[in-house]
């Protein structure tokens, strides 16, 4: 289980992040829209419990951190982080095309910001890192990471692009297949109750 959330979660994990990124980005350049307005708090009843504190962060040693990361760097799953920020500095030159006289400035500004963007990559490396030791005790990520070390984890890594490139076709094509399926046996058992489905 471990193995397969490891080999999806690095591409998703990507995907899910530059959204979570581009998004606000892309939203910042419009102009701000109103703020919605603010709910009203709901009212506990009197005698009734008051909802339960959200729990507190758990205390992660250094060890169980470094642990976690290391997990992270293994696995491939950080390497899926790295389109991300080229990905921000190509939307700004998008956003940049209807001022060409800027180009040369501005590719010179996002080099010199190379150095900060690697430690932004870092940052959120060590984020991820937290919430993989916040669900996996020390022992587990140590299983995990001696599995990453071995021959066959690292074989595991090396192949894991083409594995899930292989998989995103088989799932299309399943999809389409098990779609019609679906559809011919409903209109099948639809028929059965008189009833025409097109």
């Amino acid at each position: 289980m471990v193995l397969r959330l490891a080999a999806l979660g690095g591409p998703f994990l990507a995907a899910l992040l530059s959204q979570a990124v581009l998004v606000p980005a892309a939203q910042a350049q419009q102009p701000a829209a109103k703020p919605p307005a603010a709910s009203p708090k709901p009212t506990v009843k009197p005698g009734a419990a008051p909802p339960p504190a959200a729990a507190p962060e758990p205390d992660l040693s250094a060890a169980h951190l470094a642990l976690a990361r290391e997990v992270m760097l293994s696995s491939g799953i950080a390497r899926s982080f790295d389109s991300i920020i080229p990905t921000m500095a190509e939307q700004i030159r998008k956003n940049a095309v209807t001022r060409p006289d800027l180009a040369k400035d501005l590719d010179e500004v996002l080099k010199g910001l190379d150095s900060e963007m690697e430690l932004q990559k870092q940052r959120l490396i060590n984020i991820a890192a937290r919430i993989y030791a916040k669900r996996l005790n020390e022992a587990e990520l140590t299983d995990i990471v001696t599995f990453f070390r071995s021959p066959a984890g690292k074989r595991y890594v090396e192949t894991q692009p083409q594995i899930l490139d292989d998989m995103v076709g088989a799932m299309q094509d399943w999809t389409q297949e098990v779609s019609e399926y679906i559809m011919v046996r409903t209109r099948a058992e639809m028929g059965k109750r008189g009833h025409q489905l097109q």
